[in-house]
């Protein structure tokens, strides 16, 4: 049996930012809050949904204090912010950072039980759905306004907590290429680099099937068509939309199906050293494909060097496993990605405490090769 859970409405295409009033308006909510962050506000993203609200007189406030890895006192904040502002649905303005931020505000405030959010952590047993929340992302790569799932940072424990919540899911996605234009070149790298990990993941995880499948390699393809471009020259609309239509396609595949360890890898690095998320992933997924090409789903490597761009005929199953790293190795070089972990801070006496994190991390179950810890310190190392 498999299942799939998407946003109720979405919409795409550059400048559908304006349609965010008419579905405030038409459900019938009265205020907004506004979770974005200081970076947002300050470079002018933000400002463009303020006009949106003002221009159709809906009233607002904005809540901001979140970090690039959001952490408990962020939400805990949040849900202040929220009670207090007396609004009655949410704006998710920003990556991943203020999405989940605001997925988590929403489930804590219609599920008072999980206040002290450490609980949400896992699969936790929600009885309502989340505050409504209309996610409109400004980068190209996470895809949480369309996932069932979040991830907050427990500092006092190092931990990142990935938290599975069907209820969580934005009501409204709007993907509007055009807000993320001002994303600097190091950010659309790393986050284009997130989105093919998910596909990537997404693809091989033994939970994949037919509908995610067709999401993911078409997510693949639109990476590697459009990812070099949207770097290189970051107000090329073409290939902004491209990565935007791949990111969100992405996310509709493996928040149904799991990811691997790719991402229980990167998870610990963002508790230990506040790495960003997608420099980790597009770090990583190499060397944890390589890992994985002795698994059952080997035979789809062929698959992903074919929407990667390489030529397949008469490839051999071992010559594409090669051929598939090679492509997305090759892509990571062409756009400044960190091939090293020490290159990003990561320090070696810290191996063997990543190594557990990640193998405890709730991706470890979507992996297609079974791991251990043992597995996993390898990589690290090899990695470092």
């Amino acid at each position: 049996m498999y299942r799939i859970v998407l946003n109720e409405t979405s919409y795409y295409g550059a400048g559908c930012r304006s349609v965010i009033a008419d579905e405030i308006r038409k459900r019938g909510f009265k205020k907004v809050l506004l979770v974005t962050d200081k970076d947002l506000i300050r470079f002018g993203v933000a400002a463009k949904i303020e006009e949106v609200l003002r221009g159709a007189d809906i009233p607002y406030e904005i809540y901001s204090q979140i970090k690039a890895n959001p952490t408990i006192r962020n939400v805990q904040q949040g849900v202040e912010a929220f009670k207090a502002s007396g609004a009655d649905c949410m704006v998710a303005l920003g990556g991943g950072s203020s999405i989940d931020t605001a997925k988590a505000v929403g489930i804590i405030v219609n599920n008072p039980e999980f206040a002290d959010v450490r609980s949400l952590e896992g699969v936790a047993d929600t009885k309502h759905r989340a505050v409504p929340t209309f996610a409109v992302p400004t980068t190209a790569g996470t895809a949480a306004e369309v996932t069932i799932n979040y991830v907050i940072t427990d500092e006092e424990n190092r931990k990142k907590m990935v938290c599975v919540d069907p209820n969580d899911i934005p009501m409204c996605a709007v993907i509007d290429c055009e807000l993320m234009m001002s994303m600097p070149r190091g950010l659309t790298a790393a986050t284009g680099m997130d989105a093919l990990t998910h596909a990537i993941e997404g693809y091989i995880t033994p939970g994949a099937w037919t509908m995610s499948d067709m999401f993911e390699l078409k997510a693949i393809e639109l990476v590697a068509a459009h990812l070099r471009n949207a770097v290189e020259d970051g107000s090329d609309p073409v290939a902004r939309n491209g990565m935007a239509e791949a990111q969100y396609i992405a996310g509709m595949g493996f928040s149904n199906v799991g990811l691997g360890i790719v991402h229980s890898m990167a998870h610990p690095l963002g508790a230990f050293y506040d790495t960003p998320h997608g420099v980790a992933n597009a770090l990583l997924l190499p060397y944890v494909m390589e890992y994985n090409a002795e698994s059952p789903s080997r035979a789809k490597y062929l698959d992903i060097a074919r929407a990667m761009g390489v030529d397949t005929a008469g490839m051999s199953v071992d010559e594409s496993v090669a051929a598939a790293v090679g492509a997305v190795r090759d892509l990571s070089l062409s756009i400044g990605i960190p091939q090293r972990l020490h290159e990003i801070g990561v320090r070696e006496e810290d191996i063997p405490a990543l190594a557990v994190a990640a193998f405890n991390d709730v991706c470890t179950g979507g992996n297609p090769r079974p791991t251990s810890v043992g597995d996993i310190e390898k990589l690290y190392r090899t990695a470092f």
